[in-house]
């Protein structure tokens, strides 16, 4: 197998997972406190490697180029396809939402900063999805060269942003418990979701072949890295603010301006606003290049220059529209993507392997656990749409 492509495939994930989640991740677990919070996140963490590598199990037994509408299809029959149809479509364009509008948010408003230029804040949504769309309509190799890029300065920033943070860290903000038992209901969708990479596998299965073991590196690697960078990240953020002054930023701007006005280090909050940047673009890198192909298998058109334009205008379009309308929604779409990422990431995989298992005569690989592991992780995912549905009431 490639090494090189399993490098680049690792760091679409990665690049792919650390986006929107970790950006919301201070607003949404403000008052949880960091011990909780890491708890959960491990839990979660754990959860999404065991429904991925369910999905590695699946993918062996199909056509290179499956998506999850072809493996539903084959695997649930014409109602599992329309489940996995819906639920993916919703995820995805969730997701693209959400960084769309925080992405147009940021450039806007280092245009009005930096340039002075006077534009409404619709206008940096457009120009963001116009730079992403066109990478992703050129192909997976183009996402890979451009996200390899711009997943090395993100890291650079972020070592950078520990280091310069890291001496101001209060133990006494870290050891804050929660608020109240409540706001965990508020911040296991976020981050839940935060870990959302399922709707890439299909691409990368594609782009690096079906042979397990470089799969499953791949998968635990790429998603061990955000795991790691998410705890370091919580440490900084939340051990120089206290709960009282992050659970006052609701937006992405409003989190860099009250690092500026505590830390008055320029510095430091413009490196924020890089990463911040950095961050969402490889994210929407990596989740529209799952958009992109799910959408080119639903529409059954292949790789021609004509056929790459209406797939781009199909997947860029319904999000750019509710970038149009809700031009700071980053949060509350991140919230709705979590009833997707469910579906898409826990229950259809479960359903999917139980159904692949059936079948007599297959060897292979197979997810360690059983029986036992597949009702442990249905639970899991019954319980997380409860929690997003008591936190909406």
């Amino acid at each position: 197998m490639n090494h090189s492509k399993i490098v680049g495939s690792t760091l679409i994930i990665a690049g792919t997972t650390i986006g929107a989640g970790m950006l919301a991740l201070p607003l949404a677990s403000a008052g949880l406190g960091y011990g909780v919070t890491s708890l959960i996140m491990l839990l979660v963490w754990a959860l999404m490697i065991y429904t991925a590598l369910l999905m590695i199990e699946v993918h062996q037994f199909a056509p290179i180029d499956a998506t999850l509408h072809s493996l539903a299809y084959k695997l649930l029959g014409r109602k599992g396809q329309v489940v996995a149809s819906i639920a993916m479509m919703l995820l995805f364009y969730a997701l693209c939402a959400a960084y769309i509008a925080g992405g147009g948010e940021q450039l806007h408003s280092k245009l009005a900063n930096w340039l002075g230029l006077d534009i409404p804040i619709q206008a940096g949504a457009i120009i963001f999805t116009l730079v992403i769309g066109s990478v992703v309509t050129l192909g997976t190799g183009s996402v890979d060269i451009i996200n390899r890029s711009l997943f090395a300065l993100k890291l650079i920033a972020l070592v950078i942003i520990l280091v310069l943070l890291m001496p101001k860290v209060s133990l006494d903000y870290l050891l804050e418990l929660p608020v109240h038992q409540g706001v965990i209901m508020a911040a296991l969708p976020v981050i839940f979701t935060s870990f959302g990479f399922h709707g890439s596998i299909p691409s990368i299965v594609r782009y690096l072949g079906k042979e397990p073991k470089g799969l499953v590196l791949v998968m635990v690697v790429g998603s061990a890295i955000p795991l790691v960078v998410y705890l370091l990240w919580l440490v900084v953020s939340q051990g120089v603010l206290s709960q009282a002054e992050l659970m006052q930023s609701q937006s992405l701007n409003g989190f860099i301006g009250s690092l500026s006005h505590l830390l008055h280090a320029p510095m430091i909050t413009n490196l924020v606003s890089i990463f911040a940047d950095l961050a969402l673009m490889t994210s929407f890198l990596g989740v529209s290049l799952g958009l992109s192909d799910y959408m080119s298998d639903l529409l059954q058109r292949q790789a021609k220059p004509s056929n790459k334009l209406l797939v781009a205008l199909v997947t860029f379009l319904p999000p750019l529209g509710f970038a149009m309308f809700y031009p700071r929604g980053f949060i509350v779409a991140l919230g709705y993507a979590a009833f997707s990422l469910v579906v898409l990431a826990i229950f259809l995989p479960v359903a999917m392997v139980v159904s692949q298992r059936k079948q007599t005569g297959l060897g292979g690989y197979r997810v360690k656990g059983g029986q036992a592991g597949l009702i442990i992780a249905t639970l899991a995912g019954i319980f997380i749409v409860m929690v997003q549905i008591l936190e909406m009431m």
